[in-house]
């Protein structure tokens, strides 16, 4: 399928914020308010608040097709530029026979989340249009002034400039969540930051691959599996694919479950590389146990052992995060250990 690429952000453009799941807004006004501030400030954005924003938990939980309807509205409106997830949750799933797809392909523009929103961002992307993996507005937007300068020059990157050739790179800290929300004392802080002294994981794989970009949070794609919303297995050939864990903290015995499904389904004969998170939550040893759980699953128990696996990279729900652009094609080399996007996947106006 052709590859529509939505155009990149400059100061004034307007992003529309929308809640696709969890009503975290009304829960936490703010936290998110914080976050839409830090857009105008810190990105020169004009901000424009759909009407699922800051409805409540339980009036988001009885509507999926009000949700979904924001999101139709969000791609139609020719002056919004960016459609940005306020945050997570755990049941955007429930949307997606609402989405007007053809609008949402027809109408290319930077549709931005993680987590929950991992439904929107995957089957957009599996309708040909580039999306982003990337912060939202309470996780990663509201705390961009307690994380390194770096990060914030990162989402400018890839957000606003031209990134044919752009090397990723771990950033030179962590951190593993966020102090209480309902401590006002420490609005948009993270739990401290620690030096990124291990950098990522390099556990197999030889020479170098390219493929494209397609994954999210690992148990939020099991909420796709066996719907219209799911790839076909053609898709899997060549593709570069990531995959983080939430806040829930699935155990490694639980992520080797889901890695041994993608093994039955072919997925890793298939693919070129796989990409996976720092996972939160994680003590130094389960974090052991779960690099060997993927060097075992995937290089003995399914037979492809010079399949590129990098681990403990900076995406997904540690920060700060590195954005994804889903569809892009990615580069691996594994003898200089480096991960670079080889074309624009945004588009100049």
């Amino acid at each position: 399928m052709y590859l529509r690429k939505p155009a990149r952000l400059q100061p004034g453009d307007t992003a529309a914020v929308l809640s696709l799941s969890w009503g975290g807004p009304a829960a936490y006004p703010a936290l998110y308010e914080l976050g839409v501030e830090n857009l105008r400030t810190h990105f020169g954005l004009k901000v424009v608040e759909l009407e699922t924003a800051r409805l409540s938990d339980s009036v988001l939980r009885r509507n999926p097709r009000l949700r979904a309807e924001d999101l139709n509205r969000a791609v139609r409106d020719p002056s919004v530029k960016a459609v940005l997830s306020s945050v997570g949750g755990y049941d955007s799933v429930r949307i997606l026979p609402y989405v007007d797809w053809d609008a949402v392909r027809a109408n290319p523009k930077i549709i931005m989340g993680y987590s929950d929103t991992t439904t929107v961002l995957t089957h957009a992307s599996l309708r040909g249009l580039v999306t982003f993996y990337g912060p939202s507005v309470m996780t990663g937007i509201a705390q961009i002034k307690s994380l390194p300068p770096a990060y914030e020059a990162h989402l400018r990157s890839m957000l606003f400039e031209d990134c044919a050739g752009y090397r990723y790179a771990p950033y030179d800290v962590w951190s593993d969540w966020y102090p209480d929300w309902n401590d006002r004392s420490r609005l948009g802080q993270v739990n401290g930051t620690q030096p990124n002294t291990v950098g990522w994981k390099w556990l197999q794989g030889k020479g170098e691959v390219a493929g494209r970009l397609w994954g999210g949070c690992i148990e939020v794609l099991e909420f796709l599996k066996g719907t219209d919303f799911w790839p076909d297995r053609s898709f899997w050939d060549g593709r570069v694919i990531f995959f983080e864990s939430s806040e829930a903290k699935p155990s490694v015995q639980q992520i080797v479950y889901i890695l041994r499904n993608y093994g039955v389904a072919g997925v890793f004969e298939r693919a070129s590389a796989i990409l996976y998170a720092r996972p939160k939550g994680y003590s130094d040893s389960e974090k052991e146990e779960l690099y060997s759980a993927l060097r075992s699953v995937v290089g003995e128990e399914f037979g492809q052992s010079e399949l590129p696996i990098v681990a403990n990279m900076d995406f997904g729900h540690t920060d700060p995060k590195l954005v994804l652009p889903l569809g892009a094609l990615l580069r691996i080399d594994c003898e200089r250990k480096e991960v670079a996007v080889v074309d624009s996947f945004t588009e100049a106006r």
